[in-house]
């Protein structure tokens, strides 16, 4: 296990949604297989467990990881046994994950929050592979030439962009830098979609992709 010692709890106080998950939910369940009991849905930065307990009574088998530990231990309160400390920079799965046949990967507004996108991507890829190839669905705030001109005009740029926030943001993907990562990862059919306010003004944008 990598050293935690600098990690910083994102702050999980409760079981509810977060901010963000009105905005995505439903965007990231149009991108989902059906559910199939023979296959696992991964969570990877799952949080306190809200959207995994959503695909579950939606009839998916899921899995989730974090590197937060309260918000790994919310999540056990309601499905105990599905999820568990792990930081994301780690080489493998928890061992009580390993042989799991997971299909299909997500990771909600994780990516954005990393030094190194490249190691998570491949961590991934990885866990993927190990189960023959699959899909990964991720989410990040999109950003874009149109909206970041938007954001100039209306003077939100300090707030948008904060140096102050702790643990905020520290990468901001836009299509063409994300599909980038992912292309050179290996992953294939990468198809976007946007979701939030209006087009090309987007909050967040959803990335599909497949490997293997």
């Amino acid at each position: 296990m990598a050293d935690r010692s600098s990690y910083r709890e994102f702050g999980w106080q409760d079981e509810e949604a977060a901010f963000y998950h009105k905005y995505l939910i439903g965007g990231i369940i149009r991108q989902l297989p059906p559910p199939d009991e023979r296959e696992a849905v991964l969570d990877v930065g799952c949080g306190n467990g809200y959207f995994a307990g959503e695909l579950m009574a939606r009839g998916y088998s899921v899995y989730g990881i974090d590197a937060s530990a309260e918000g790994i231990a919310l999540a056990n309160r309601k499905h105990p046994g599905r999820f568990f400390v792990n930081d994301v920079t780690e080489a493998r799965l928890p061992e009580a994950l390993r042989g799991v046949p997971v299909k299909t990967v997500v990771s909600m507004e994780v990516i954005e929050h990393l030094y190194a996108p490249r190691a998570f991507v491949s961590f991934l890829k990885n866990i993927l592979l190990e189960n023959g190839g699959g899909t990964l669905i991720l989410s990040t705030p999109y950003h874009g030439y149109l909206k970041n001109v938007m954001l100039a005009l209306s003077g939100k740029m300090d707030h948008h962009w904060s140096a102050l926030w702790e643990g905020g943001h520290i990468k901001f993907w836009s299509k063409s830098t994300l599909s980038r990562l992912l292309s050179e990862a290996g992953f294939r059919d990468i198809r976007f979609a946007g979701v939030g306010r209006f087009p090309y003004l987007w909050r967040h944008m959803i990335c599909r992709a497949r490997v293997g």
